[in-house]
């Protein structure tokens, strides 16, 4: 409603779900699409990824999400619409698009790469008193690396690996773990509270009152996490 108000756009198609949306696009390829997030049958990414025509068009987001994606949303796409927007705010989007000229191609695999779903591991095999063990990730406190091995602590227990804690590293959630020093690794969910301590240094106090080392060198993975 509010764009049939603007003489110099044409409204050449709506679409009440992901499938639609795609149809819609390859069959009128518009010079810029309003895409909702959250829709039925596929998400607003996978309708970009799944969109087959040599021209992407420009792209605005309109969506409800957190506050982490719509910074990079703002970043990548042309523009945001954060719901619920107004007249004015929307007089702010097509600015933008008009002001415009070039595709966006690059910036939306770039965005596109960021919010694919990864598949980051679940479990790990571990062995304990001639036993081999299926141990969910998120049971796993904290890491730390032990010569050769990688240490997993759960609970009272304790549970070696033999990989490094790099490459252990790369295979976790970084929204579920994160790293506090060159030794050591930690479930967010785990961490009671946050201690100042040295040097730009911060103890990390766990649930159960673990206390591990943060350097201040990797102190912007938590942040980065709780904004």
């Amino acid at each position: 409603m509010l764009l049939a108000h603007e003489p110099d756009i044409e409204i050449v198609g709506q679409a009440a779900n992901g499938i639609d949306a795609i149809a819609a696009i390859e069959q009128h390829k518009p010079d810029a699409v309003f895409l909702d997030i959250q829709m039925p049958g596929m998400n607003g990414f996978e309708v970009l990824e799944a969109v087959e025509t040599e021209r992407m068009p420009l792209i605005v987001f309109v969506t409800a999400y957190d506050q982490h994606a719509v910074k990079a949303f703002e970043i990548h796409a042309v523009d945001y619409l954060l719901k619920p927007y107004d007249r004015s705010r929307l007089q702010n989007c097509l600015a933008r698009l008009r002001g415009t000229h070039e595709a966006v191609d690059s910036k939306l695999k770039r965005l596109l790469e960021e919010f694919r779903p990864r598949d980051y591991l679940t479990r790990v095999i571990v062995k304990s008193r001639g036993r081999v063990l299926f141990l969910n990730i998120e049971e796993v406190d904290w890491i730390e690396t032990s010569a050769n091995y990688v240490e997993l602590h759960s609970g009272k227990n304790s549970y070696l690996l033999r990989e490094t804690l790099q490459s252990l590293e790369a295979k976790l959630n970084p929204r579920q773990f994160a790293r506090l020093h060159r030794t050591t690794i930690v479930n967010i969910d785990r961490i009671r509270e946050l201690q100042s301590w040295s040097h730009g240094d911060f103890i990390v106090v766990l649930k159960d009152e673990t206390k591990l080392r943060m350097s201040r060198r990797y102190r912007q993975n938590l942040s980065a996490v709780w904004g």
